[in-house]
This record gives C-alpha cells, sequence and structure tokens, in this order.
C-alpha cells in the first residue's frame, strides 16, 4: 500500500470504548482519521454509522477506510476490515462526444485493473455537438440525452467490473472529464446558454456529488468527482490534459492539443496558462468524408506516395483489407498528394499529375485511393474534392487557433520547448505530416509528444493521488480562456492559412515538395 498520504485509502486505528472513553463509534473512527488526514472536518454517511456498533467491535476497531475530500471537509465514505482482501475501487471516465473510454483503477496501488472504450449513444440523436444541444432545448430531450449517457456508462461499470472479478458495489470513486457541452448533458444540465452569446455554461465547478444522486449504479455511498470547465468550449477534459502532461509545473513553456469535437489547446508553463479552443476536429478526424472513420481494424491510417511513380502504399489498422480512413490516414494522404505534386498550394487535384485514379461524377474530382478489388468492403475507396477542401478549412483553423494563442502571449513557436498532442488522434498522427500541410508549426521532432488519451489519465491521477486532485483548481484558476468566436484577429489569420502549407512558406522550411 502506498504511503497513507498519497492516496484516498487509509488504515485507522482507534481504541477500545471504556468507562474513561465513552466516545461513541462514529466519533471514535473520525477521531482517528483526523491526524491521517490533517483535518479536524470530517463526516460520515449515516449507511456506514449504522453498521459501526456491530463491525467495529468484530473488527478490534481497525478498518481501512476511504475518505474523499470536499473543499474544505472530508467525507468518509467506506470501510472494510483491514483483512479483506477485496481492494476499493474508481473509476476514471473520459465522456467524449464521439466515444467515451473507461478504466477501472485500484484505489490503493493506482493501477488499472481493466478498461473499455465504446460509442458515445447520443451519436444517435446526433453526430455532432451542436444538434444534441438543440435537441436538448426540446420537450424530454435534455433527459433523453442524459438517460443514454447514464445508462451506457452503467452497463460499461457493471460489465467491467464483472470481467475484472469484483462487483460494482466495490467502486466508491468516480472521477468524470469531458467537454463542458458533454459535462452538461452527464449531468442533466442545460446546455442551451453554452454556444449563444456571451456563451454562459450553467455550472463551472461541478465538483463533488454522490454518484447515485447522478443514477450511477455503484457503491450506495461512491462519490463521483467532474473536472471544472473554464469556459463555453474549454472543459474538464483539457483540465485533466493539463494535469496529467505536467505542463503546469514546468519553466518551460509548453503547447498542448488535444483534437476531438473542437481542436482545445492550452499553453503555458508553472508561471501562467492560457487557453483557447475552436471547430477544427471533425475533418482532421476523418469525419467530414464518406470515407471517414474512426480508428478500428481495417481502417488506413498510415499513407505513402512515392513522389517518383505516384504509387501508393497503404497500412491499416490490425493489417486487415481497407475499409476507410481515419485522421490520421486523411492528413497522411493530404500531405503526400501535396509533396509528390497531385495537389496545388490551394489543395485543388491536378489532372496532369493524378493518372488514372482521377475521375469526375456529378462535375465534382474524385482520387480513388483503394480500388473496389482490393477494399474490404468491395467498394472502391475514394477522397473527393469537397473532401480535401473541408480538410484544408479544418487544417487552416487548427494553425490559426494555434498561431492565435501564441501572439497573444507575444511568444513564438520558437518558445515551445515541448508540443503534447493529445487523444487517439494525437496517438496516430505523424507530426512530419501535419506539418507538411501546415497544420501545425514546423517544429523538430523531438519537441513532439503523444500523450494518449490525457483526458481519461488526468482522471485517473485525480482517483489515485491527493496531490494532483489538489492542484485541479490551481489549474483552473490560473488559465486566462482565450474566446476565439469574438476574435477579429483570428479571422484574418484564418483566410492566409487556407494554402498549402500556408500562404508565408517560410513560416514552414522543412516542408520540400516535388514541382
Amino acid at each position: 500500500m502506498p504511503d497513507n498520504n498519497s492516496g484516498w485509502v487509509c488504515q485507522a486505528s482507534a481504541p477500545f470504548p471504556s468507562l474513561k472513553d465513552n466516545r461513541a463509534d462514529a466519533d471514535r473512527m473520525l477521531d482517528a482519521l483526523k491526524p491521517i488526514l490533517k483535518s479536524d472536518r470530517i463526516t460520515c454517511d449515516l449507511s456506514l454509522i449504522k453498521r459501526f456498533p456491530e463491525q467495529l467491535r468484530q473488527w478490534s476497531y481497525q478498518a481501512r477506510c476511504v475518505c474523499i475530500k470536499d473543499n474544505e471537509k472530508w467525507d468518509l465514505i467506506g470501510v472494510k476490515e483491514t483483512s479483506d482482501p477485496r481492494p476499493f475501487l474508481g473509476v476514471a471516465i473520459d465522456v467524449g462526444t464521439t466515444r467515451m473510454a473507461i478504466d477501472l483503477i485500484e484505489l490503493e496501488s493506482g493501477r488499472v485493473i481493466a478498461e473499455t472504450v465504446l460509442d458515445n449513444p447520443q451519436i444517435a440523436i446526433g453526430p455532432d455537438i451542436l444538434e444534441r444541444i438543440h435537441f436538448s432545448g426540446q420537450n424530454n430531450g435534455l433527459k433523453m440525452l442524459n438517460q443514454l449517457v447514464v445508462n451506457e456508462l452503467n452497463a460499461a461499470i457493471s460489465g467491467i467490473c464483472e470481467q475484472a472479478g469484483f462487483f460494482r458495489e466495490d467502486v466508491f470513486l468516480l472521477a468524470v472529464a469531458g467537454n463542458t457541452a458533454m459535462t452538461h448533458l452527464f449531468l442533466g444540465l442545460s446546455p442551451q446558454w453554452v454556444i449563444r452569446e456571451p456563451y454562459i455554461p450553467a455550472v463551472n465547478r461541478p465538483g463533488i456529488s454522490k454518484a447515485s444522486e447522478l443514477g450511477l449504479f455503484v457503491n450506495e455511498n461512491a462519490r463521483i468527482f467532474v473536472f471544472p470547465n473554464v469556459g463555453s468550449y474549454f472543459g474538464g477534459d483539457l483540465i485533466s490534459g493539463i494535469l496529467f502532461s505536467g505542463m503546469f509545473e514546468k519553466e518551460a513553456i509548453s503547447m498542448l492539443v488535444d483534437v476531438g469535437t473542437n481542436a482545445e489547446v492550452a499553453l503555458g508553463n508553472r508561471d501562467w496558462l492560457v487557453a483557447c479552443a475552436g471547430a477544427a476536429g471533425p475533418a482532421l478526424e476523418g469525419g467530414m468524408s464518406p470515407i471517414g472513420m474512426t480508428a478500428k481494424p481495417g481502417v488506413i491510417d498510415e499513407i505513402t506516395i512515392d513522389p517518383e511513380t505516384r504509387q501508393f502504399h497503404l497500412r491499416t489498422i490490425g493489417h486487415q483489407p481497407p475499409i476507410g480512413i481515419c485522421g490520421s490516414g486523411m492528413i497522411d494522404l493530404a500531405a503526400q498528394l501535396f509533396l509528390s505534386g497531385m495537389i496545388d498550394f490551394r489543395g485543388k487535384l491536378i489532372k496532369s499529375r493524378s493518372g488514372g485514379r482521377l475521375k469526375e461524377k456529378d462535375g465534382m474530382r474524385r482520387l480513388v485511393i483503394v480500388k473496389s478489388e482490393e477494399s474490404g468492403t468491395r467498394a472502391e475507396l475514394a477522397i473527393s474534392q469537397a473532401d480535401l477542401d473541408s480538410l484544408i478549412r479544418s487544417k487552416a483553423a487548427m494553425y490559426t487557433i494555434l498561431e492565435t494563442i501564441t501572439r497573444y502571449v507575444g511568444i513564438s513557436f520558437a518558445d515551445i520547448s515541448k508540443f503534447y498532442v493529445a487523444g487517439a488522434f494525437g496517438s496516430l498522427i505523424r507530426p512530419r505530416s501535419a506539418i507538411s500541410i501546415g497544420m501545425i508549426p514546423d517544429l523538430p521532432d523531438e519537441k513532439f509528444e503523444a500523450l494518449g488519451n490525457s483526458s481519461l489519465k488526468g482522471a485517473a491521477l485525480a482517483l489515485t493521488s491527493r496531490a494532483a486532485y489538489d492542484r485541479i483548481e490551481g489549474i483552473r484558476s490560473r488559465v486566462t480562456y482565450l474566446e476565439l468566436n469574438v476574435n477579429q484577429e483570428f479571422m484574418n489569420r484564418f483566410s492566409a492559412a487556407k494554402f498549402l502549407p500556408h500562404t508565408d512558406p517560410n513560416l514552414f522550411p522543412s516542408v520540400k515538395r516535388v514541382h
């Protein structure tokens, strides 16, 4: 077991009652916890107190306790006999717009016991978060969206516990991170004013609640911590990512980019933090093309094109026959088409360079990536000019977001010591490809680091480290949020970024194209 002061589980030992020490059983246990937790403000749920008279005497007034800090007070929410082998469990949840990820964690050791990823069931209402927000304003719309997520999480938590050989009643703590809108829908709060000027959430600090109050079927005393958000498009998922990256503790300046439905960006160090978010995600995730898919077996995630022969070399996840393309594959494709001279600086397909791959239907050019006989779907996979145009707009938005936030604080990209890329997108993306199309700054390879699902990993940290949990509000309070919706400079720079790699090629000196 780790040091008692590091996590939420500790061992308490109280003296037996006597005529000289006639404190109540509950007071006896809470007094034993005070020096351990370094607090005089500790409460205990009535359901636990009901069992104290019999349990504590059987256990010789020694118990393993799980507690949680709620603002300036502590709650004792679970006790077990010291010899009980069953652990206290925690559940970390990343509530994404498209997918939800869950880690089942042993609170005492911090070990991840099991994990799962599932589609967000709200997609049935609308794949886009704006559709869901509008739907939430209809009769019972908010309740329906809330229940879809809660029911899916209940099933997933029950399943992951059973898979690991435990019961859902063994779960005492949960931590949830998501963007502002998804956090509202998870909590059953109206997100209507998040998308309307002046973009005001219902709550920024949801804090700690009883899991049962949110409809989650875990231990009856379980508590759930929901990461705070900063602004309408800066949610708890980015706060969680900042926590996991550690950028807020470093002297050097770092940038964290998490590409999902929106591109969320944080910039700063131990002295200051600035953040913003903007709509750049769907096309970069492959979501704006009919052949675009999230990463799974058979999806193209890497493409190279021979600059001389213009022969395509594809890699699919699991090395299965290709069925679609994910965001990293789409960025690879655009970069390779540009570098091999098959599209021009505007992203337009060049007929003379495309050979037999270029087709035209209903006045729209399409480039065949995979012939039908080589496809896992038995239908050809092709990207249209409209798909490329959408990708160019998204990459321009992405670069402009990064450029706007750096200029806002008066630094250049060269001042950034570490460029963190988060999410599944960040794990698969090849920085050189993103640089080649002008999506991210032209920095040395060693400055880029993929974090994986930093939102989920930050939530896991909050479940296993008191120190990490205590830093969350400090991170939030230090963040200056830059609202791009009303930023005129953003719109001006966006036009300049809608070329490959940029209207100013000096910004991308490493990009060498075949002419």
